[in-house]
């Protein structure tokens, strides 16, 4: 099972520059996804600053009446989320609404799409687009005291949205999460040096090899392989985790999809 060559989080620190170069010629020098070759996460600050930030989680706040509720309430999102629906069997629910998803956030919270999109081609050096028929980067809500934050996420990888043709040549898929809201305490990202081999459900091998917990900084993203098995750690306290997420895979040199 590959792994990485080092158990730690690169900070980009300043956060990459965007640029648009073209599909015909996407940039020859070092791309900073290309660390995640090497490195656990990558972690990059300051990508809304604090005003932003405030703003946006009262934005999510003020459309309460609009959030998507997932698995009988233990989460919700505003604008909908592929693997949410996949895994209740509401595929066909997503895809219809995923204009009108796109339209909830932009409302909302404007301008996040676009900014979300942004951070993905400042990361890769190349074009990121929206994936034809799917929901844009959107928020999820992990409400203190249900499940999430009594006992951790789900251990898995990010490889729903992937399409057997990516899955089997193993193209490169990152998802990148902005923290808008930090609970009170905890709540960071457990991620193993464990890649994604054709199996969804990792054994207790996979459990038990070497990991680390990952920090947020509020306003700041992680960035991560969609192949590496990761989990939401637990959080205490009063405070709900809300963030931003994005999943990103390169479908030609340069050029890449984004979804929610």
């Amino acid at each position: 099972m590959p792994t990485a060559r080092r158990a730690s989080v690169l900070r980009l620190d300043p956060p990459p520059a965007s640029s648009s170069p073209s599909p015909a010629s996407p940039r020859a020098t070092p791309r900073p996804v290309d660390a995640l070759d090497h490195h656990f996460a990558l972690e990059v600050p300051r990508v809304f600053s604090e005003a932003e930030r405030a703003a946006l989680v009262a934005g999510v706040r003020a459309a309460r009446a609009e959030w998507t509720a997932d698995f009988g309430g233990e989460q919700f999102s505003l604008g909908r989320a592929f693997y949410t629906h996949l895994e209740q069997g509401r595929s066909r629910v997503y895809f219809a609404d995923a204009a009108a998803s796109d339209a909830r956030v932009e409302r909302h919270l404007p301008g996040l799409q676009r900014r979300m999109r942004e951070l993905v081609a400042a990361l890769t050096g190349g074009l990121a687009q929206p994936r034809r028929g799917f929901c844009g980067p959107g928020v999820h809500i992990f409400p203190a005291g249900e499940k999430v934050a009594r006992e951790g996420g789900v251990v898995h990888f990010d490889t729903e949205g992937l399409s057997d043709y990516h899955l089997a040549r193993r193209l490169r898929a990152i998802t990148v999460v902005v923290m808008l809201e930090l609970p009170d305490a905890d709540g960071g990202l457990k991620l193993w040096d464990v890649l994604y081999d054709g199996r969804d459900d990792p054994g207790d091998e996979a459990r038990s090899a070497r990991s680390l917990v990952a920090g947020y900084s509020p306003g700041g993203a992680l960035v991560i392989d969609s192949y590496r098995l990761h989990q939401i750690q637990p959080f205490p306290g009063d405070r709900d985790r809300i963030s931003a997420t994005v999943h990103a895979a390169e479908i030609d040199s340069g050029r890449w999809e984004t979804w929610f």
